[in-house]
């Protein structure tokens, strides 16, 4: 076969097109939040050489707010200014204790220090000159905690290994009560900061109760369970709120709602040891105001930050070691964390002190964590991106074209609600069989197919049986359907019993049946005299034609013949019932 070729021009047209150059793109960091910012501000400094597990920290109510770490049978008093300079080393120790220290805590104004350790021994002492003043022994068993009311000067409270929990009359020396009710190691407590009367503590027994001291019989007021053993309890401001930590998770409980769990953060991996409140100061349409969070530590080695206000954690540190105890200084400038291997991981606020100066934020030591206005538009703003809008295309400019949004039929919104028989019933009386077949196959999907029958009405009943009675028959959908068919006849028989119209539906489909077994019977006939003539068929095209044609009919079959035809015959009279649709059969069969 010749080619044909189009002349060449004798000159040729060539057109340069720019091409934007592709650029590699720069790897960025997510930009952080202003309460990252603020908490990364805390400037780390690591205080070593502690010999054993942090297992308490304090912090002094009264400034300049000392903090007391328990390591090992010592208790080390810190500055947190001297952190500023990098100095590490304690201030003074106190080492008036004949085994492991397990806990320690300040009085309100900061003068007194009160410590338990593991042999059942709780001692006071004066800060600043390091004497004893008070030795409390009653406990059988080591204690675990020892807490001073937050609005009391005169009272202690304590627990431990025993499973009891004591109240004391420090100025006397004496025992005030013996709380009885926990059944394991009561391991923590916590006093109210709106009432001197009240605290709660936390046992192994994965309970929480509330005590109220002026109740009689010593019993608890209130008790919630946990689901774990209980690791620490803390009030929550407001005095209405309790957070407590056990196993991987750290839960609010609301004490006015009758005990009611508000929500459960279970974001460690492991065990949390430890929680404190802390304070962040934030700027909300330029007013500026102090949110109280939750600062949780665990054996997975991080610290969380929780806002208990919106439920979400905020932020998230990595330490290399196991955490054991965490504070937060009153003034919100000093972060102290204890970990397993004896290193205290303190953090100090950046930024210069300005005591002088007249604003509450600089008195308390808090800085504004908002970000500074900038007036050129970056990406990080969202007028950023709506920049050049009412700006008209210009020739070159390279158009972004929004995808059309596409509009869904009611039976796939439904779906997508998994409303599964209004989906059902809403495509049935829409009449279009490939949507009605498309949604049985997804519901077949789903295992609730027969689910919608059996809730079907009477109404939504005839639907279905009219639907089936139209094309069950059909060879495209009859593998599915029919097997419909019959689980509808056979999980609805009593409703077809006693309703007349449903009972109409079933001789119109029963006899639609009845027909296209006839038809069928008919068909298999022919198929018994065509299949010999195809084998005796002359070799040629009308041979390899016939047998194309009848290998693409499937379960379409030729009613019986009377005569035999020629090879010519067979492919007209194929070529014929191709072109005719399923509804064209039964001409055929009265035709022969």
């Amino acid at each position: 076969m010749a080619e044909i070729r189009a002349e060449e021009p004798a000159s040729t047209i060539s057109k340069t097109f720019l091409i934007k150059p592709k650029l590699k793109s720069k790897p960025r960091s997510l930009p952080q939040t202003p309460e990252s910012k603020y908490w990364s501000s805390f400037k780390s400094t690591k205080i070593p050489n502690l010999v054993s597990s942090i297992s308490s920290l304090s912090f002094s109510p009264s400034p300049p707010h000392l903090f007391a770490a328990a390591c090992s049978t010592s208790v080390s008093l810190f500055s947190p200014l001297s952190l500023s300079d990098g100095d590490v080393s304690p201030s003074s120790t106190i080492s008036s204790f004949s085994d492991v220290v397990s806990s320690i805590s300040f009085r309100n104004d900061g003068l007194l220090l009160a410590a338990s350790d593991l042999s059942g021994l709780i001692q006071v002492f004066d800060v600043k000159t390091r004497t004893r003043l008070r030795r409390l022994r009653s406990h059988t068993r080591p204690v675990r905690f020892v807490k001073y009311p937050v609005l009391d000067k005169l009272h202690l409270l304590s627990g431990g290994d025993d499973a009891v929990v004591k109240f004391w009359d420090v100025a006397g020396e004496s025992l005030v009560l013996d709380l009885m009710g926990h059944k394991d190691y009561v391991r923590c407590s916590d006093c109210s900061p709106v009432s001197p009367d009240l605290f709660v503590t936390g046992s192994y027994d994965h309970t929480v109760k509330v005590w109220d001291v002026r109740v009689e019989n010593s019993r608890s007021v209130l008790e919630v369970n946990h689901g774990k053993p209980v690791e620490d309890v803390i009030y929550l401001p407001s005095g209405g709120l309790i957070a407590t930590t056990g196993g991987n998770s750290v839960k609010i409980w609301d004490l006015i709602g009758g005990g009611r769990m508000v929500y459960s953060m279970e974001s460690h991996n492991k065990t949390v040891t430890s929680i404190c409140v802390g304070r962040v100061r934030k700027e909300n349409d330029g007013a500026e105001s102090m949110e109280d969070r939750i600062l949780s530590v665990g054996l997975d080695g991080y610290m969380k930050v929780f806002d208990f206000g919106n439920m979400k954690v905020t932020h998230s540190m990595r330490f290399p070691a196991p955490l054991m105890s965490v504070s937060f200084s009153p003034d919100c400038r000093t972060r102290v964390i204890g970990s397993s291997n004896g290193i205290i991981f303190a953090g100090r606020r950046k930024g210069k002190e300005n005591v002088e100066s007249g604003r509450v934020g600089n008195v308390l030591g808090f800085e504004s964590i908002s970000e500074p206005e900038r007036r050129v538009l970056r990406p990080t703003y969202f007028r950023y991106f709506h920049r050049g809008q009412s700006e008209k295309p210009t020739e070159g400019d390279y158009l972004v074209t929004r995808n059309k949004k596409i509009k869904l039929a009611e039976h796939d919104k439904l779906l997508k609600k998994f409303r599964h028989k209004d989906a059902l019933v809403s495509v049935l009386s829409r009449k279009n069989r490939e949507n009605v077949v498309a949604v049985m196959e997804e519901l077949v999907a789903r295992k609730k197919l027969l689910k919608c029958v059996s809730n079907l009405d009477s109404d939504e009943l005839g639907l279905l049986l009219t639907f089936l009675s139209k094309n069950a028959t059909m060879p495209r959908y009859s593998s599915l359907l029919m097997g419909l068919t019959k689980k509808v006849i056979e999980m609805r028989v009593e409703d077809i019993r006693n309703s007349d119209a449903l009972k109409g539906y079933i001789r119109n489909l029963k006899r639609l049946i009845e027909e296209e077994l006839r038809i069928q019977h008919s068909l298999q006939e022919i198929q018994g005299i065509i299949s010999p003539l195809l084998r005796i068929a002359a070799l040629g095209t009308y041979r390899a034609s016939s047998v194309n044609l009848f290998r693409g009919l499937g379960n379409l079959h030729l009613p019986s013949l009377q005569t035999s035809l020629t090879p010519a015959a067979l492919l007209t009279l194929a070529s014929l019932i191709l072109m005719f649709g399923n509804k064209s059969r039964m001409a055929f069969v009265n035709f022969f």
